[in-house]
């Protein structure tokens, strides 16, 4: 164990922050007569004070904020390291930023009119998720975003003594708020609930961001020597959306209903107005100057006109008050014309009324037409730093604010179509044997199986529910708020054929010489078997002609230049079904030759990266994530997930959300380029990682496969009590069965870091590494020379020297001991512990330089946390043993010992910096 000194010294900075806060932490403890608990704060006192304590609620509520400070100040720090960083040295210096990846792109030359044009087809989409990964109440999490910016405060030198002492005052009422308010969930929090969270992501913090990647982009471009002048005239920004799972991801969770979906797709549209509404109010201000209304450019004249004979009455007060502010005044009418107004309890609420807008682009149609006026009269200026970012923010949010993708089960739509079909009569019986023929039949019509009265079971009665959700939305609106229609568990083509005679019977679906769905239908391939049955699934369903002229209708819809079909590639599942190096490998070949199937048959390629927050569900850092690519899979278009705790990580504080949503534009643009302009590497990387690859799933496989294994995992790990908290408010098995192949990936990996194994993300590399260098001795020494070179390979091991860096023997040995059976523990453990070992050597051989060098922040970050969790670990194993063998007198002390292993579980939650 590293002393406390040397982790200061290397630290630096935010171990300062981190006491400053603890000691103020510290008064509040005093001041609420919590003395005993204000003399063993982590960090601040010797480890003795609490090494013999029996940590009851107050004592792990303790830790868990520590914890979440370290958290809040190292996020502090980096975003200021990285402020210091270009300061010194040049606006290039952070990878994965603007400035670098221009810098690359002209390394290669390439050249700015290149780029230009590839801009425009960039299209990011982060996709927001209520995955159960997210630990910390909504109301925590506010706090802790409050206090981020009082931290941020005392960086600015401007302030007096008088004013840092009230900042000071301001964060100690903010920590005794904290102190009081539980972090974690006694209740399963509703999806209503979720979705409020997400919105203060898409309200309050995106807006402005997506202008300041933008200010970066202008200042990245000139840093470069390119001609800001073309990016701006051109409006040649790359595009960012957002999605959202939260109200339309079904799969396994039964609390969303059709009334659920629809709430959502309501909530979005009112609240991505509230944002158009303030961003026009704005934007009307800056356009307050004096010009006449007489006086305007006939085509902004004209359309005025058109406007006031559509909303007379109501724009007449306005043209009274704003007559001499011409261009304000156009930009209040458009504002009048936003379908939403003050009602009843002085709150917002959509409203339908004669000459609102119904399609976001009608009223860009109307911003661009006050473009070229205020160019015609040479106000540049306005246009580009005032206008712009308002059709800019519109492209974005639309009038969705963020696309809802709705996902389901293949299994469950597969039941509620044989539901619908025995209810119709008009075939006999369906089965496996003749279902396929019996889809490919019904295709070539457009006659639905069913009438409206007809009585359905729960099944098809609630996939038809939420159909004719999505259909009305259609109808009323247009299909810009619905994302992807998406099919987990995708094993066949059937399983999205379904989708379409589904869609059909909803009235989503119309007849022009094939049956064509207004609805995208998307796989999802999670399993290492489905990842390789991918390809020729994709290729079976691209030579259906309802399919080719569905993606036509789509691609016409769209406005998009060429076909594309969305595929969702699933990181969690192909993990839990063959470990990280299979999971690697298999998801690598799959996007190659998914994107030779789409070659094939002239269809875009568009993936889906279904990513968690832990290296085991495909974590990593997205700038070398998207460097890690294989070549000529990406082109312009990527969508991933944000899960859980991933979202509070990366976007709780604008500095940091500004930096991640930079990577990701600026890493698509790069690899979208070097994709198109190099030619494609040699194959060695691939070579080595598919032998890995295999090897490393058989040996994954034998683990899980031995008889005591399972047995072994119930009780040297926490699982139960992870099944039975309340972080999420899905459940974590898909059919509530009791068996492993039920058991979703979240609670599967969320265990295995709790418990500090995390054999998810490094177990059977190091005997994989031992075979290729015994075996094939030429590869072996290909690989140290690839390591230095190749993306891939480097992010492959990085992100296993990550996962091992967190891996604890002595803190596995203790959860062992949890386990009854001398024989399944033995058993287990050896095979667990020779390969943890042997992954060790080889990692250290491979990356040469220790990680206190080659990692420093992280491998100082580790250590510090390192000794505190102990004491953590050792309270949870204490109680999770006396609450499986104690036989409690009163269901009230079993249930108050169950709370204090949920309170250690968000505490080593925060400490570990994920959860699954």
């Amino acid at each position: 164990m590293l002393q406390l000194e040397t982790l200061k010294q290397n630290l630096g900075k935010p171990y300062y922050d981190l006491e400053f806060l603890l000691i103020c932490l510290k008064e509040v403890l005093l001041e609420n007569k919590e003395n005993e608990l204000a003399e063993c704060i982590p960090w601040l006192c010797a480890s003795s004070k609490f090494e013999a304590i029996q940590f009851g609620r107050k004592n792990f509520h303790l830790f868990s904020v520590a914890f979440q400070l370290l958290n809040l100040v190292e996020t502090n720090g980096a975003v200021q390291n990285r402020r210091k960083t270009e300061e010194q040295n040049t606006l290039s210096s952070i990878n994965g930023l603007w400035a670098n990846s221009l810098q690359h792109l002209k390394a290669n030359n390439i050249s700015e009119d290149e780029i230009l044009e590839s801009m425009g087809t960039i299209e990011v989409e982060p996709v927001l998720t209520a995955h159960p990964t997210e630990a910390k109440r909504p109301v925590v999490l506010k706090k802790y975003r409050e206090l981020y910016l009082l931290l941020l405060q005392r960086e600015n030198s401007m302030y007096n003594s008088f004013e840092i002492e009230e900042n000071r005052e301001q964060i100690k009422r903010l920590l005794n708020a904290i102190w009081h308010i539980d972090e974690f969930y006694m209740e399963k929090p509703n999806v209503e609930t979720e979705l409020e969270n997400v919105l203060h992501y898409f309200t309050n913090v995106f807006p402005e961001i997506i202008e300041i990647t933008h200010r970066r982009l202008l200042q990245a471009w000139k840093f470069n020597g390119f001609n800001s002048d073309k990016l701006i005239q051109n409006d040649s920004f790359p595009m960012i959306k957002f999605g959202s799972w939260i109200g339309g991801d079904r799969d396994g969770h039964p609390l969303v209903t059709a009334e659920l979906t629809n709430y959502t797709l309501k909530k979005l549209r009112l609240n991505a107005f509230l944002i158009l509404k303030n961003e026009l109010l704005k934007l009307a201000e800056e356009l307050s100057f004096y010009f006449d209304l007489n006086e305007l450019p006939k085509i902004i004249s004209d359309r005025f006109k058109e406007i006031v004979s559509q909303n007379g009455t109501q724009l007449k007060s306005l043209v009274r008050t704003n007559k001499k502010e011409a261009f304000k005044l156009y930009v209040l009418a458009l504002i009048a014309r936003l379908p939403v107004d003050i009602g009843k309890g002085q709150v917002f609420e959509l409203i339908e009324k004669k000459g609102c807008y119904k399609h976001q682009e009608e009223l860009i149609d109307d911003l661009l037409i006050l473009k070229k006026s205020l160019l015609e009269i040479e106000e540049e200026s306005l246009v580009y730093h005032s206008l712009m970012p308002v059709i800019q923010k519109t492209k974005t949010f639309g009038f969705h604010l963020a696309q809802l993708d709705i996902r389901q089960n293949s299994a469950y739509y597969k039941k509620a179509l044989l539901q619908i079909i025995q209810a119709s009569h008009i075939h006999g019986e369906y089965n496996n044997e003749n279902k396929t023929q019996l889809i490919h039949e019904e295709l070539k019509s457009n006659r639905p199986f069913i009438n409206a009265f007809t009585q359905l079971p729960l099944e098809a009665q609630n996939v038809l529910d939420y159909l004719k959700v999505v259909k009305n939305h259609f109808d009323k609106y247009s299909g810009s708020a619905l994302g992807s229609f998406i099919v987990s568990m995708t094993r066949n083509v059937d399983d999205l054929l379904t989708v379409y005679l589904l869609a059909r019977e909803a009235g989503l679906t119309f007849f022009d010489q094939t049956l064509v769905s207004r609805i995208h239908v998307v796989p999802l391939f999670e399993t290492i078997e489905d990842l390789i049955a991918s390809p020729s699934i994709l290729d079976e369903y691209f030579r259906i002609p309802e399919v080719q002229n569905s993606l036509e209708h789509q691609r016409a819809e769209n406005k998009q230049s060429r076909n594309t079909q969305e595929v969702m590639i699933g990181y969690s599942d192909s993990n839990k079904d063959g470990g990280i190096l299979a999971s690697t490998w298999f998801l690598f070949q799959a996007q190659k030759e998914l994107t030779e199937v789409g070659k094939r048959h002239n269809v875009d390629i568009k993936f889906f990266h279904g990513k968690g927050g832990s290296i085991s569900r495909g974590a990593g850092p997205v700038h070398w994530f998207f460097r890690s690519l294989p070549h000529g899979t990406l082109d312009g278009k990527i969508k991933m997930t944000e899960q859980g705790e991933t979202i509070e990580k990366k976007y709780a504080n604008k500095g940091n959300a500004a930096y991640n949503l930079e990577l990701m534009l600026s890493g698509s643009t790069l690899n979208t380029l070097l994709h198109k302009h190099n030619d494609k590497p040699k194959n060695a990387a691939a070579e080595i990682v598919e032998f890995m690859g295999i090897e490393g799933k058989k040996l994954y496989s034998q683990l899980l496969q031995n008889e005591h294994f399972l047995e072994f995992f119930r009780q040297a790990t926490p699982i139960d009590v992870i099944e039975q908290s309340k972080i999420g408010s899905r459940p974590s098995r898909r059919t509530g069965k009791p068996s492993f192949a039920d058991l979703r990936a979240i609670p599967w990996v969320f265990s295995w870091s709790q418990s500090r194994y995390h054999i998810t993300s490094w177990y059977g590399v190091g005997s994989t590494l031992e075979k290729l260098k015994n075996e094939y001795p030429d590869m072996y020494d290909t690989l140290k020379q690839l390591i230095k070179t190749s993306h891939f390979i480097r992010y492959v091991f990085t992100n296993i020297d990550t996962s091992l860096a967190s891996t604890d023997e002595k803190i596995m040995t203790a959860y062992a001991a949890l386990v009854n059976k001398q024989k399944v523990r033995e058993t287990i453990m050896n095979h667990v512990m020779a390969e943890l070992h042997k992954t060790r050597s080889y990692l250290q051989e491979l990356l040469v330089l220790p990680m206190d060098v080659r990692r420093k922040n992280h491998f100082y970050s580790t250590s510090l946390r390192a000794e505190v969790l102990n004491v953590l670990h050792k309270n949870q194993i204490r109680i999770l043993k006396k609450w499986r063998e104690t036989a409690y007198d009163s269901d009230d002390d079993k249930e108050n010992d169950l709370n204090l292993l949920l309170i250690s579980v968000n505490a080593i939650s925060n400490a570990m910096g994920t959860t699954g």
